[in-house]
């Protein structure tokens, strides 16, 4: 991407005003994370509206959602990325991320941040419905105030914090077009909430060392590995029974049935074999954890998805 050469606003000789590229505007955004919730927001969307049943003048509503969920989710991690700048500099995953690098200062961040976030917000306020626009506040502030800024720091319980946030977007889309929180949306928000501590566990195993050098009171630092995997096994188990809950109240098909009847067997068998690996396997273990993690939350939405046409 092109750099952009009109770049500094000075105060004092301080630089308030910097970015370096393009490219650092799109990076802090966190763009793996804004087209997971997108997609998932757009699951959201399918599940509220039925199986069989997308109405192409539906594609407005569709459209306004995705954008304002994903300009939302990109402002919050935007944020993120500017309070989290002390930490980055000991972990090896984040520490080339533009603002503690200096390629972007923190107040250029913390405004366009804060842009994207409410301009997110108004489009789901005014164009879509007000309740899809009050969740994904929540969301963002679950995830900038609530996880960023005080559980991350404090707590081993910023794991499940983080959850909470994190599965605002999908449900966000859900009640876009449904325009209630109803069974469904809870069943949605416990779905996904279940899905991610075990994928933070991953995160926070594979880079323990990082954590602990930054910190960050992540399970495996504070009480060790063991329990970090043990607490695995328990969410794997505690989300298989959940996601086949939409199929029983109705809103879902076969074919999701048995999708996810597969998807979570196998994530509870993978994490019960990790129980007993140490050493070299267990970092593949983990490994593949964090891996299948993504994948089974890809192929979830995607149940979802298929499942509004073919079901």
């Amino acid at each position: 991407m092109n750099t952009v050469r009109a770049q500094s606003l000075t105060y004092q000789g301080h630089q308030i005003f910097k970015v370096r590229s393009a490219r650092d505007l799109y990076t802090l955004m966190k763009p793996g994370i804004v087209y997971s919730n997108t997609l998932g927001a757009l699951a959201g969307l399918f599940l509220a509206q039925g199986s069989g049943s997308f109405n192409p003048r539906s594609f407005l509503l569709y459209l306004v959602t995705l954008a304002g969920i994903a300009l939302v989710v990109a402002g919050s991690t935007t944020l993120n990325n500017v309070i989290d700048q002390d930490i980055d500099r000991h972990m090896q995953r984040t520490k080339n991320r533009p603002v503690h690098q200096g390629f972007v200062t923190p107040v250029f961040a913390t405004v366009y941040g804060l842009v994207l976030t409410v301009l997110g917000l108004v489009l789901l306020y005014v164009f879509a419905h007000p309740l899809a626009a009050q969740v994904a506040f929540f969301g963002s502030i679950g995830y900038v105030i609530l996880y960023s800024l005080w559980t991350k720091r404090k707590t081993t319980f910023n794991t499940i914090v983080g959850s909470i946030a994190g599965a605002m977007p999908t449900v966000a889309g859900y009640v876009a077009y449904s325009q209630r929180f109803d069974l469904t949306a809870w069943i949605l928000f416990l779905i996904l909430f279940l899905w991610q501590p075990a994928h933070f566990l991953a995160i926070a195993i594979r880079r323990e060392e990082d954590y602990a050098r930054a910190g960050v009171p992540m399970l495996p630092v504070l009480y060790g590995v063991g329990i970090a995997k043990r607490q695995m096994v328990i969410y794997t188990l505690a989300l298989f029974p959940v996601t086949l809950m939409l199929y029983m109240i109705g809103v879902t098909g076969p074919m999701y049935a048995i999708g996810v009847t597969i998807l979570g067997g196998a994530y509870i068998v993978l994490a019960l074999i990790g129980l007993g690996w140490q050493g070299e396997k267990e970092k593949r273990w983990v490994k593949w954890m964090f891996m299948y993690s993504i994948i089974y939350l890809t192929l979830f939405y995607l149940l979802i998805i298929v499942g509004a046409f073919v079901n």
